[in-house]
């Protein structure tokens, strides 16, 4: 599970950068103007990143924004989730920095997060010497371990950002419990209708959660049983509006749509036939239907603009592959907009269904 942990939480600070800050780096919260925004600067960090080379993937975040004095700073947010002591993370770190510095010339806050189960494992200071010449970088960093003590803190807080702490939280200590987990997962989940959390970001931890607290099939369903049943008691149908186990209804259904076509068509041209071209019929608005299912509960109306092009496809291999993309729990909106493209021009339309 720990290989989902960074993909997870690059999710969660695009949708909650500020109430990230909020939480966990409260003064420097206090000196951003943050009405006047925030920009994401993903391309700028890949360009000076230590690991573009290497391929290796965190959930680090490179930040614009505006000090309430009116001086424009440069904010990295590096957030590493790891399992392990990893001796040269105060050097990464200090590389990051100085990257950033030199490119840009101006400065820059480095703010770790490190979400590891080591305590006592605190990075916040790198230095080199050499016959006199001294260079010294020290950094704040949150240690997530910390709030198991607070959690009563987290409990209360209205921010967001506590149900995702909660969330990484939960999903190592309840590690080879799978009973333990079920009984965290549905809190969880029950506690934002409880704090009063709106429909969107209701949807947007929900993911976050369901993301990190990964079960068995099984006990995935019965969680999604009591969710079902809570809404429906509450009458907040947030999550449930959106069918989460979208590829198999959508597949379910379009078996049933194939039969009934199927059993239609054979009667004029045989049954045999009739049947087959029904049900491939039926398969392909069961993709559809689940790919459109979870292009909506993942992305939004951000998603959903992507399904009238997918709604063109006739090539079953192609929307195959786009419900495997969307299987993977790291795939990005901006994934399946590269795919779109390159199925879709240069001729590849043809072959593969996708039509500009």
């Amino acid at each position: 599970m720990s290989d989902d942990y960074d993909g997870a939480w690059k999710e969660a600070l695009d949708e909650y950068f500020e109430e990230f800050v909020a939480l966990l780096y409260p003064s420097i919260h206090a000196e951003i103007d943050w009405a006047r925004g925030y920009e994401f600067l993903d391309n700028e960090l890949q360009q000076i990143s230590p690991e573009s080379e290497t391929g290796q993937r965190r959930a680090d975040r490179l930040v614009k924004v505006w000090r309430k004095d009116g001086t424009e700073a440069w904010v990295l947010i590096h957030v590493e989730v790891q399992s392990q002591k990893d001796p040269t993370f105060a050097e990464r770190m200090y590389v990051y920095n100085y990257r950033i510095f030199d490119r840009y010339h101006r400065r820059v806050a480095s703010l770790a997060v490190l979400g590891d189960e080591r305590p006592h494992w605190r990075p916040s200071r790198f230095e080199q010497e050499l016959w006199g010449c001294r260079t010294v970088f020290e950094f704040p960093v949150v240690k997530l371990t910390d709030y198991r003590e607070r959690w009563a803190e987290l409990e209360e807080s209205d921010n967001p950002f506590a149900t995702v702490v909660m969330a990484h939280l939960k999903t190592q200590e309840t590690k080879g419990s799978e009973e333990k987990r079920k009984r965290w997962k549905f809190a969880l989940i029950r506690r934002m209708y409880e704090r009063g959390y709106s429909k969107d970001d209701v949807r947007i931890l929900f993911r976050f959660i369901d993301w990190l607290m990964q079960l068995p099939e099984a006990a995935e369903r019965e969680i999604w049983q009591r969710v079902k049943e809570y809404e429906e008691v509450t009458q907040m149908p947030y999550v449930t509006s959106v069918e989460r186990f979208g590829f198999q209804r959508g597949l379910k259904e379009g078996r049933v749509l194939g039969l009934k076509e199927g059993q239609a068509k054979g009667r004029r041209e045989g049954l045999l036939e009739g049947m087959r071209e029904g049900l491939l019929k039926g398969r392909h608005e069961g993709l559809l239907n689940g790919i459109g299912l979870v292009l909506e509960v993942r992305f939004g109306d951000q998603g959903m603009k992507l399904l009238p092009r997918l709604q063109k496809v006739q090539d079953m291999d192609t929307l195959q592959q786009v419900t495997d993309l969307l299987r993977r729990r790291d795939t990005t909106l901006e994934d399946l907009e590269r795919f779109i493209a390159e199925y879709g021009g240069n001729g590849a339309g043809t072959q593969h269904g996708l039509e500009g």
